[in-house]
């Protein structure tokens, strides 16, 4: 994913602005967030709209939605859910939101990940602009050629349904000075579910699906990516951001209780 640079943002810092849902709503990312929904079409939220249907809407709506993220007022409508297929079988829950908060979330991915990408491990490749699995694949065999005997794979299971509200809120908080952005994030995981024609209100877990939801996931791992670092351990996290190859000498680390510290209930 590319993103458009902004003036008001210093890339990888604390954005001291308090003007940064400004920059979300701002012309040319809002252009640039509507031709990511657009292109990347999907079905529809449970209000029935389709993207083909969303020029002709916002044309009509725009200036009444942007005055309600400006003024803090925005109220994102509830998530369908589908069950999807895994390979590895079983099922997956995918949340699908509407076009119109796909498009505000896509918006609101491209001016945060400005601020936290360039803050990331540079051993993290999952949902990242610019990298991929097959990157993280090379770099755990380079791994192996340094001596390293054991090698710990750790599959951080129902991850997206499992994400603790209060503590990916507090992160955001400490780096995000406009509290509109962070109350409109707030709104948006507590927006309630439509399944099986019943709407479920949510209280943790982010929706596997919505644009926002893996730079939020990679918010939250990189405490355990820098817990890692900091154990000096070579790890690659490739394609999907809650699957960790660690090469360690011996002993092996204890991939579950890493992956507790981070305030989620994970299987490993």
């Amino acid at each position: 994913m590319s993103t458009t640079k902004h003036p008001g943002i210093n890339e990888g810092s604390h954005t001291g602005t308090d003007e940064l849902m400004e920059l979300v709503v701002e012309r040319s990312n809002m252009q640039q967030a509507y031709r990511r929904v657009v292109g990347n079409k999907g079905a529809a939220g449970v209000d029935g709209m389709t993207v083909d249907q969303l020029r002709t809407y916002l044309k009509t709506n725009w200036e009444v939605i942007k005055t309600a993220l400006l003024n803090d007022s925005y109220q994102p409508q509830g998530v369908r859910v589908v069950m999807i297929p895994k390979p590895s079988g079983g099922e997956r829950q995918l949340g699908i939101p509407t076009v119109v908060d796909r498009l505000i979330q896509q918006a609101l991915h491209q001016v945060l990940g400005l601020i936290y990408d360039p803050t990331f491990s540079d051993n993290s490749y999952g949902f990242r602009p610019g990298r991929s699995g097959p990157p993280a694949v090379r770099k755990s065999q380079r791994f192996i050629n340094e001596n390293k005997r054991w090698v710990v794979d750790v599959d951080l299971s129902k991850f997206f349904d499992e994400v603790n509200h209060a503590r990916l809120l507090s992160k955001l908080r400490k780096r995000i000075v406009d509290r509109r952005v962070v109350h409109l994030i707030d709104r948006y995981l507590r927006a309630g579910i439509l399944k099986d024609g019943l709407v479920e209100a949510r209280s943790k877990g982010t929706p596997q699906g919505s644009p926002l939801s893996p730079l939020l996931s990679n918010i939250v791992l990189d405490e355990l990516d820098k817990e890692l670092e900091r154990r000096n351990l070579r790890f690659g996290a490739p394609g999907m951001a809650h699957v960790y190859w660690v090469q360690v000498p011996c002993p092996p680390v204890k991939g579950k209780d890493i992956a507790e510290r981070q305030g989620v209930h994970r299987e490993v």
